[in-house]
C-alpha cells in the first residue's frame, strides 16, 4: 500500500502540470485580457470592456495595422503606442508566451504566486484570507451532509416500504428542490434580522474583538457565524446521498452472505454493522473526495456572496471576470492540488473500511 500511495503522490506533479498548461494557453490566448481591462478602466468604461472585446477586429483597417500595438487592442483608439507598450510591460505581456509560461511554472514550484493585477495585495495574501472561509464551509457542510444522510439512508433501507421510508424520502426530495441561494435568503429573512428574528449574524466568520475572547467563546462565536451558511449549503445535498446509502444497503442486504450470517444466529445489528456496513459504504466513501471538492469550491460562490464571506469561490469568480491571471491560476492550482490529495485520502479510507481492498497491486502494473 505504501508503494501505491507514493505512486499516487508522484502522479500529482504531472497532473498539475497538464492542467496548468492547458488552462494557461487557453486563457492567455483568449481575448479580453488584463491589458484590455486596464485600457477600459483608463477610458472610464470598465463595465463594458467585454462588449468591446466581442466586437474586436470588426472595424480594423484591412492593411497596415496588423503589426501595430493599436491593432491588438481595438478599444484603445485614444491611447498612443508608448502608453500601450507601458501597459503591456506592466502586466508582463511584453514577454513571449512561452517565457511567461516557464516563469509561471518556476514560481508555482516554489509556491510563489506573485501579485494580483487588480488588488492591492499579493496572491498568497488573498489565498490565506480566503482559504479559512472556503475550508470552513466545505468541511462542515460535507460532514453535516454525511452525518445526517448516512444514518437516515440506513434507517430507510432497514424500514423499506414503511411510513418512515416514504416520509423521509419525500422530505429529502423537497429539500433538494430548494436552491441553496434561495434557502439562504429565506434564512436571512427569518433568522438574521431580515424581517423577523435577529438570532444569527449576517456576515463574516467572527465578531469584532474575536481574538480577545476565551477559547470556548471563540468556538461558540465561530459556530454562531457558520450556522446559516452551512445550513444553506447542505439543504440540497441530503437527497442524493440518502438515496445512494439506502440503495447500497438494500443491494447488500439481498446478498447470500447476509442470509448466511442470519442463519448462524447473529443479531440483526451485528449483521448490519459488522458485515453489510463495510461493503455498502465503499461506494459512498469513493464519492467523498468529489463531494468535498464540489462543496468546497463550486457550490460556495453564491453563499459566500450572500453572507459576505470572502472565500475562494468568490475570489476565483472575481479574478475570472477581471482577467486577474495570477489569482486565476493560483486558485486553479490550489483547487487541483486539494482535489488530488482528497482523492488519495479517499482511497486510503476505503482500505480501512474494507481490508480486502488492496490498491498495491496497481503499483506493479
Amino acid at each position: 500500500m505504501l508503494r501505491y500511495t507514493l505512486r499516487r503522490l508522484l502522479l500529482i506533479f504531472p497532473t498539475l502540470l497538464g492542467i496548468l498548461t492547458i488552462n494557461f494557453f487557453i486563457v492567455q490566448t483568449a481575448p479580453g485580457g488584463p491589458v484590455e481591462q486596464f485600457i477600459a478602466m483608463l477610458e472610464g468604461s470598465g463595465s463594458a470592456y467585454m462588449e468591446r472585446v466581442g466586437s474586436a477586429g470588426a472595424d480594423l483597417p484591412a492593411a497596415g495595422m496588423a503589426d501595430t500595438a493599436e491593432s491588438a487592442y481595438s478599444g484603445a483608439r485614444g491611447l498612443n503606442p508608448q502608453t500601450l507598450d507601458a501597459i503591456r510591460k506592466l502586466y508582463g505581456f511584453d514577454k513571449p508566451i512561452l517565457t511567461r509560461y516557464v516563469e509561471m511554472l518556476r514560481d508555482f514550484a516554489m509556491f510563489d504566486f506573485g501579485k494580483s493585477l487588480f488588488k492591492a495585495d499579493s496572491v498568497a495574501g488573498l489565498l490565506v484570507n480566503a482559504l479559512p472561509v472556503s475550508i470552513s464551509i466545505g468541511v462542515w457542510s460535507t460532514l453535516f451532509i454525511y452525518l445526517v444522510s448516512i444514518p437516515v439512508g440506513i434507517a430507510r433501507a432497514v424500514r423499506r416500504g414503511s411510513t418512515f421510508d416514504f416520509a423521509t424520502g419525500a422530505v429529502m426530495v423537497a429539500a433538494s428542490a430548494i436552491p441553496g441561494f434561495l434557502f439562504a435568503v429565506l434564512l436571512i429573512v427569518l433568522f438574521a434580522g431580515g424581517s423577523y428574528w435577529q438570532i444569527f449574524p449576517l456576515r463574516g466568520l467572527h465578531t469584532l474583538g474575536y481574538e480577545s475572547l476565551p477559547f470556548w467563546r471563540q468556538v461558540l462565536d465561530y459556530m454562531h457565524h457558520m450556522a446559516l451558511p452551512v445550513l444553506s449549503m447542505t439543504i440540497g445535498g441530503f437527497a442524493g446521498l440518502t438515496m445512494l446509502t439506502r440503495n447500497s444497503f438494500l443491494d447488500e442486504l439481498s446478498k447470500q452472505y447476509v442470509e448466511t450470517a442470519r442463519a448462524k444466529g447473529l443479531s440483526e445489528r451485528t449483521v448490519l454493522y459488522g458485515h453489510v456496513f463495510r461493503n455498502a459504504m465503499l461506494i459512498i466513501i469513493a464519492g467523498l473526495p468529489g463531494a468535498f471538492v464540489r462543496m468546497f469550491f463550486a457550490g460556495s460562490l453564491l453563499i459566500e456572496t450572500i453572507f459576505s464571506l470572502n472565500g475562494l469561490g468568490l475570489l476565483g469568480f472575481e479574478a475570472a471576470m477581471q482577467r486577474d491571471y495570477p489569482v486565476m491560476f493560483a486558485t486553479l492550482y490550489i483547487f487541483t492540488l486539494i482535489g488530488l490529495v482528497t482523492s488519495i485520502i479517499g482511497d486510503l479510507t476505503m482500505t480501512k473500511v474494507d481490508p480486502r481492498i488492496d490498491f498495491s497491486g496497481r503499483s506493479k502494473a
